[in-house]
């Protein structure tokens, strides 16, 4: 199996530790973003990852040859020219990422202790295109799934926009972990080019393709996108060092 770790935003909500760092070398516990990502990816099968670079990116690229990529096997999409939102960072290398197998996109502000192979076992036992992770938690931007966990729409509660695909009675709001399973042919019924977000490609494709939702409410999982965020995660970690 083979994934790719979202790396190349900006960090603009982690002002001012990314004024002269990128978001991926933020530290958490003592320990940066992006090795974070790399020790979640250890529990599965991963055979290659993929790392896209933008905002200081030859320091990520240094920070990896520092420490001999972790043991994997490493390829950079160097964003810094052009950054291509999550979607489109993911099209742009999927000449290393299709095959037969489907890949896992995480991002690197994420931390959780989900069980990639048990989200991955749920992946094959249904025809999806893609399987999202979701919880029930608050946040002001939902995914919309019908009784079946199939993607139905988004929202934002804040602006009260709202994009429904399809119609359903009853909908279900869960919040979106920033970690997919990926059908390897998932491009190839998009339309979708250039700079474009993972959600875009989302609602284009779940009115005719299956886009699931993945549960996993019992895990643990922060965003690790403010300093407010980091430090909640850092007083979990230390409180419970026995969870891995």
């Amino acid at each position: 199996m083979k994934a790719m770790i979202l790396a190349a935003g900006l960090g603009t909500r982690l002002l001012p530790l990314t004024e002269h760092t990128p978001k991926a070398l933020v530290k958490c516990n003592g320990v940066c973003l992006l090795e974070h990502a790399i020790t979640s990816l250890k529990q599965a099968n991963i055979s290659e990852i993929i790392i896209n670079v933008h905002h200081f990116a030859q320091q990520i690229i240094d920070f990896l040859a520092q420490h001999q990529n972790f043991g994997f096997q490493i390829h950079i999409s160097n964003e810094s020219d052009n950054l291509l939102d999550s979607g489109g960072g993911v099209r742009h290398v999927l000449s290393r990422l299709s095959g037969s197998q489907p890949f896992l996109v995480w991002n690197v502000d994420v931390l959780s202790n989900i069980s990639i192979p048990k989200m991955l076992k749920t992946f094959h036992e249904s025809e999806n295109l893609a399987l999202l992770a979701v919880r029930q938690r608050s946040t002001s931007r939902y995914l919309l799934f019908d009784n079946e966990n199939k993607l139905c729409g988004w929202e934002n509660i804040k602006t009260k926009e709202c994009k429904l695909v399809q119609s359903s009675l009853h909908l279900k709001p869960l919040a979106f972990s920033g970690i997919q399973i990926l059908h390897p042919d998932i491009f190839e019924h998009s339309k979708l080019r250039g700079v474009f977000s993972l959600t875009q490609l989302y609602l284009e494709l779940c009115q005719i393709h299956p886009i699931k939702a993945y549960r996993h409410d019992a895990d643990y999982w922060f965003d690790l996108g403010t300093t407010e965020a980091i430090q909640r995660a850092e007083t979990f970690l230390k409180s419970n060092s026995h969870l891995k």
